[in-house]
C-alpha cells in the first residue's frame, strides 16, 4: 500500500510532534487530499495537536477554479476554518513577508505532473527562497511523480528562467516534489529548515501506473485541464502546443491528449512523422481524430488532428517519449507546409517579449530545429541526449525512492540529515 506524505503525517503523532505549538500554513490545491478524499485543509484542521493559521493557493487557486494561464486568484478568508488564504498567483507569485508572518511552518502538499513547466515547481522554489529569507521552516508532504522516473527533453538554458522554468531541468525531470525541494536547496544554497515527509510503498517503476498507484488512489485534477493520468503522460509533449496556433484540446473532454486545427491534414502529418523518425513514436499510439473545442483556440470550429494514446495494452512506459513525439509533429507540419503560421505570439506567463514556444522550452533551440529545413531528428538528439544524460547523473543525489524499494523512510527526513538514503525493507 502506498501512503502519501499527508496520510503519514495524519496517522503518526510522532511525525507531528515537532509541529506542536507552532503556527502552520498549508500550500495546497484540489488534489491535496487524503486516501479517503478528505482535503488536506480539513484533515489538518481537525487535529487537536496542530494549529493551522493560514493557507496558500498556487496557480488555478486553492480551489482549482481558474481555467487558463494568467487568470489570477484573490486572497480570501476560508468560510469554514476562518483563516486567511493567500494567493500565490495574483498580485504576487511568491510569499511576502506579511503573508509569512501568519505562520512558523509552511506545509507544502501539491500534486505535480512531473513536467518542468508545471508552475507548482516554480511556486515551490519561491516558497523555499522566501522561507530561507524570513527564517521559516518548510515541510513538504511528498506525493508521487505520476509519470515516474523517465527523463526527456532539452535542459533550460541560462537566462531563460521564468515562471514555467524554475531552473535547468529537462522537460521530464523524474523527481517528486520532495526530491525537487532537496535539489533546489542544494542548487540555490538555501539556508532553510526543510523537512520531507516521504511516501512509503511508492514504486515508480511498477505497472500499470509507472508512477501513479492506479489501483489504490483516485485521480483528482491538480489543475482544471489535467483530468487523468493519461494527460500527464502526454503533457511533457503536448504542452509545447501552448506556444503554437494549434489547439491542444482545451475546450474538449481530453485536453492535452490531442492536437489539431481546422486546416490540418492529420493523415498526411502522421505519414510524414512515421517516415521521418519511426523510432520516436514507440511506446504509445497515435490516432487521427476530429474535435470541436467549446472554448479557447478554434472554439466552435471543427478541427482535424491527432490523439495520443497511453491507455492501451500496447503502452510501453520506458519507450514513450512525448516531448519527441510532439516535436516531430511540429517538424512534420513545417516540412509539409513551410509557410504555416505555427508559432503563437502573445503574453505567456508574464513574459511579454520572448516567444511562448521558447519560454516553454527554456531556449530557442527546439523552435530553431523545427524551422530549419535541413535539420534532422538526429540533430535534435545530438542536442538533447547529452542534457538527458547529465540530468540523470545530477539528480541521483536527490532521489528518495531507490528502484525496487518497497518502503521508504520510516520517519521524516530533514535536509540536515542523511535520512533520505534509508530504505526500510
Amino acid at each position: 500500500m502506498v501512503l502519501f506524505g499527508l496520510d503519514r503525517l495524519l496517522a503518526d503523532a510522532a511525525l507531528r510532534r515537532p509541529l506542536a505549538g507552532r503556527r502552520l500554513a498549508l500550500l495546497a490545491h484540489p488534489a491535496s487530499v487524503t486516501r479517503d478524499l478528505t482535503h488536506a485543509l480539513d484533515a489538518l484542521a481537525a487535529l487537536p495537536d496542530l494549529a493551522l493559521t493560514a493557507a496558500f493557493g498556487p496557480q488555478h487557486g486553492i480551489r482549482g477554479e481558474k481555467q487558463d494561464n494568467m487568470m489570477e486568484s484573490q486572497d480570501f478568508i476560508d468560510p469554514i476554518h476562518g483563516i486567511p488564504v493567500f494567493s500565490l498567483y495574483g498580485e504576487t507569485r511568491a510569499p511576502t513577508a506579511a503573508m509569512l508572518e501568519t505562520c512558523d511552518v509552511l506545509l507544502v502538499d501539491l500534486q505535480d505532473l512531473g513536467c518542468r513547466i508545471y508552475t507548482f515547481i516554480t511556486t515551490l522554489r519561491h516558497v523555499l527562497e522566501a522561507a530561507a529569507h524570513q527564517g521559516k521552516a518548510v515541510w513538504v508532504l511528498d506525493r508521487p511523480n505520476p509519470v515516474g522516473r523517465p527523463v526527456e527533453g532539452l535542459a533550460l538554458r541560462p537566462g531563460w528562467e521564468s515562471f514555467v522554468g524554475a531552473g535547468p531541468l529537462p522537460m521530464r525531470h523524474g523527481l517528486t516534489m520532495g526530491e525537487l525541494a532537496r535539489w533546489f536547496v542544494a542548487r540555490l544554497r538555501l539556508d532553510v529548515d526543510l523537512t520531507i515527509v516521504p511516501m512509503t510503498g511508492w514504486q515508480p517503476e511498477a505497472a500499470p501506473g509507472f508512477g501513479w498507484p492506479l489501483a489504490e488512489r483516485a485521480w483528482i485534477n491538480p489543475s482544471p485541464n489535467a483530468p487523468n493520468l493519461f494527460m500527464a503522460r502526454a503533457y511533457a509533449g503536448s504542452v509545447l502546443l501552448e506556444g503554437t496556433t494549434l489547439s491542444e484540446g482545451r475546450g474538449t473532454t481530453r485536453p492535452l491528449e490531442l492536437f489539431g486545427a481546422p486546416d490540418l491534414e492529420a493523415r498526411a502529418l502522421l505519414a510524414e512523422m512515421r517516415k521521418s523518425a519511426p523510432a520516436w513514436l514507440a511506446g504509445g499510439m497515435l490516432r487521427e481524430c476530429w474535435f470541436e473545442p467549446t472554448f479557447h483556440k478554434h472554439a466552435g470550429t471543427l478541427c482535424n488532428g491527432i490523439a495520443f494514446h497511453t491507455d492501451t495494452p500496447q503502452y510501453q512506459h520506458g519507450a514513450w517519449r512525448p516531448w519527441r513525439v510532439q516535436a516531430l509533429a511540429l517538424k512534420a507540419l513545417r516540412r509539409l507546409r513551410p509557410d504555416y503560421p505555427l508559432w503563437r505570439d502573445f503574453a505567456y506567463e508574464y513574459e511579454f517579449e520572448r516567444r511562448p514556444i521558447d519560454i516553454i522550452n527554456g531556449s530557442p533551440l527546439l523552435r530553431m530545429w523545427v524551422d530549419d529545413p535541413a535539420a534532422t531528428p538526429e540533430d535534435l538528439d545530438a542536442l538533447t541526449l547529452p542534457d538527458e544524460a547529465a540530468w540523470q547523473e545530477e539528480r541521483a543525489a536527490f532521489l528518495l525512492y531507490p528502484p525496487s524499494c518497497g518502503q521508504q523512510l520510516p520517519c521524516a527526513g530533514s535536509n540536515k540529515t542523511d535520512a533520505s538514503r534509508l530504505c526500510a525493507e
